[in-house]
């Protein structure tokens, strides 16, 4: 009976102390309450093994009782039937308690809640777990929306809460580790930041990298530090404050006018780095969100307010260049000029006037002062022309261009077309008491609205204070039939445009009794009529649709005959009158055009004009290629500096930059 009692008395012992020694070893490397807790389920789950066997239901040998251990936090298992279905039940309940406690605790440590609080870090430290793997092939991932970056691009964090615990499996456990995405879509959000992966390649990292990530990272750093600079906890600590403004000074020095990581200098990492662990002091001393977040507001409002005065300014200025005359544009009629009244007046006529009233011929309207502009006008359509000695083109212009656009037409004629050259003085039923919009444009307050500057800075349509508005040459689209009585269509033209094919066809089109053929605007919500007339005046709102399609000026063919049936200049000028006070529209020839042609316009084909060239630098290539006309309205015109690059070269195709009054002048591409 002794001997029965010690080897009774010897195998409880074993029982007991060996799981004792066994988890008093493992609870060395517990660093997290998580991991306690962890500890805690086990002994319950081994407690209940205990009890099993001593009921007599399982009858392990001591040495198989750390079979029911756990393995390392943060690995995960598979649930796969077919390596679990041959192990005894109760390891069974044990391993599958202990993979759902794992899963759970994947998502609550407080090193994935630090690096979740900062993104950059998250990405550091994944890749220096990598590197510290030992030929490990797995990596841990950042969060789906982080930034990747290569190795030599990382920023070395100096904090210890936000590093990754090292796996400490073998490398035959770590060939059985497989993705449990299937196995946990309750978690899946919140556990992102511990997916394993395999190790992108230097190559790999930097094809998945936007351009400008250190750039934008650099910018941010700026941020943060003129934030702490400026809360009272930062401003107390002098030697904080000196190594912050150190830090801006370098970090701005770096950034340089930078727009990509490949133009950044070398040491873009080390101050980049040094600028990380001046923001964890920063952080460490001001401590308070709210101070934070208060402070942030602040500066995004003035930033906003500081970018709406910018924009305003550059609207101003760009109306300003686009009012002032070129050098070399205001050279070219004073050379010209000279050289017509130095001329002989025999050489003052053009050839085939007979053409010009000839109603079967193709005839075009274009009044400009403009004399370079009007010249691409006519040598584009005449180069697309396929018979151009059928086209007469028909220019009006003001007495101060006259002779200057006689003489550029008179030494550069566009090949076999017609071309007449007329002074707008000349029309001597143009005059105050036919035309209300004359006897406007003459007017005192007109010239008052147009000409102060002090007062377009206060504008909010700094578009309309544009002084070739006081221009009748503007107005004089609206007196077609006056200006060519014997004439049944005529295809009007701006002076921004340029043609790229034969406009023969748009004589052929079938206008269905309408008197404008045009193409609209209804692309876009600005291009429609509440966008140009005021229906706030009841006037407006009862005659309009403020939802009605706009259409553009610029390219416009118009029956003739028509409009003198249906009094169309009657009806411009009753409108006009109405407008006398400018409560109805804004001064300017779209708004009254829409208004004088409401029901009587033709929608023409898309592909005859395209517009936006003179301010979209976003208008689509193919648009362009199949279009007609290209039409460079707004205020970025291709003769001008501030002109859209991409654009420039469609009008410069048509300019003899070698002539030698544009060599005398300076003008070049």
């Amino acid at each position: 009976m002794m001997g029965l009692r010690n080897i009774v008395l010897l195998l409880l012992s074993i029982t007991v102390v060996a799981p004792i020694v066994l988890y008093t070893d493992r609870l060395g490397t517990f660093n997290s309450p998580s991991t306690k807790q962890e500890f805690i389920e086990d002994v319950t789950a081994f407690s209940q093994s205990l009890s099993a066997r001593d009921s007599g239901h399982l009858n392990l040998l001591p040495q198989e009782t750390s079979s029911v251990l756990k393995e390392p936090v943060g690995v995960v298992y598979t649930e796969d039937s077919t390596n679990t279905k041959n192990l005894p039940r109760d390891r069974q309940l044990s391993e599958s308690r202990e993979h759902a406690s794992a899963r759970v605790l994947s998502t609550t440590t407080e090193e994935d809640r630090a690096q979740k609080d900062n993104p950059i870090k998250q990405v550091t430290d994944g890749i220096k777990e990598g590197n510290q793997g030992g030929g490990s092939s797995t990596t841990e991932k950042g969060d789906s929306n982080s930034e990747n970056v290569s190795g030599e691009d990382a920023i070395d964090v100096d904090d210890n809460d936000g590093k990754l615990t090292k796996s400490t499996q073998t490398s035959d456990q770590e060939s059985q580790i497989k993705a449990t995405k299937q196995e946990q879509p309750a978690t899946e959000a919140s556990s992102n930041v511990n997916k394993k992966g395999p190790i992108l390649s230097n190559k790999q990292k930097n094809d998945r990298m936007p351009p400008d990530a250190r750039v934008q990272q650099l910018k941010d750093q700026l941020i943060q530090a003129k934030v702490y600079l400026s809360l009272p906890a930062v401003k107390a600590n002098s030697q904080l404050t000196r190594e912050l403004r150190s830090r801006v000074k370098e970090i701005t020095r770096t950034l340089g006018d930078a727009s990509k990581d490949s133009e950044l200098p070398r040491s873009a990492n080390e101050k980049m780095k040094a600028m990380e662990q001046s923001l964890m002091k920063g952080k460490q001393v001001q401590d308070d969100c709210a101070a934070f977040v208060k402070k942030l507001r602040a500066m995004l409002h003035s930033t906003e307010e500081q970018l709406r005065a910018h924009k305003k300014q550059t609207l101003l200025l760009t109306q300003l260049t686009a009012k002032t005359l070129p050098k070399g544009l205001h050279c070219l009629p004073l050379r010209l000029t000279t050289e017509y009244y130095y001329s002989n007046s025999s050489e003052k006529q053009f050839p085939n006037e007979e053409k010009l009233e000839d109603p079967q011929l193709y005839h075009y309207a274009i009044f400009s002062d403009n004399i370079l502009a009007t010249a691409v006008v006519v040598n584009s359509v005449a180069a697309n022309a396929k018979d151009a000695s059928k086209h007469v083109f028909h220019i009006v212009t003001d007495r101060l261009n006259y002779a200057a656009m006689r003489m550029w037409f008179l030494v550069n004629p566009p090949g076999k077309a017609t071309i007449q050259v007329q002074n707008i003085e000349d029309f001597t039923w143009l005059n105050s008491s036919y035309s209300p919009v004359l006897k406007q444009l003459n007017s005192p307050a007109m010239i008052d609205y147009y000409f102060k500057t002090h007062r377009a800075t206060s504008d909010s349509n700094l578009k309309y204070r544009n002084p070739k508005y006081l221009s009748i040459l503007n107005h004089l689209r609206f007196y077609l039939p006056e200006i060519f009585p014997k004439l049944n269509k005529v295809l009007f033209l701006d002076d921004d445009i340029v043609v790229q094919k034969d406009l023969t066809g748009l004589w052929s089109i079938d206008l269905k009794g309408n008197v404008n053929g045009a193409v609209e605007t209804c692309g876009e919500s600005f291009h429609r009529f509440d966008r140009y007339l005021n229906f706030s005046n009841p006037l407006i709102a009862k005659n309009f649709d403020p939802r009605a399609c706009g259409w553009a000026y610029g390219m416009n063919i118009f029956d003739l005959a028509e409009w003198k049936r249906q009094n169309i200049t009657e009806v411009y000028h009753n409108w006009q009158n109405l407008n006398h006070d400018r409560l109805l529209w804004k001064l300017g020839t779209l708004p009254p055009g829409l208004i004088t042609f409401w029901k009587r316009t033709f929608s023409l084909n898309r592909s005859w004009h395209v517009l936006g060239l003179g301010y979209n630098p976003n208008v689509n290539q193919k648009d362009i290629d199949r279009a007609a006309v290209i039409h460079y309205n707004g205020n970025l015109k291709p003769w001008l500096e501030i002109s859209i690059p991409r654009f420039r070269g469609y009008w410069a195709k048509y300019v003899n930059y070698d002539h030698p009054y544009l060599r005398e002048c300076n003008i070049n591409p």
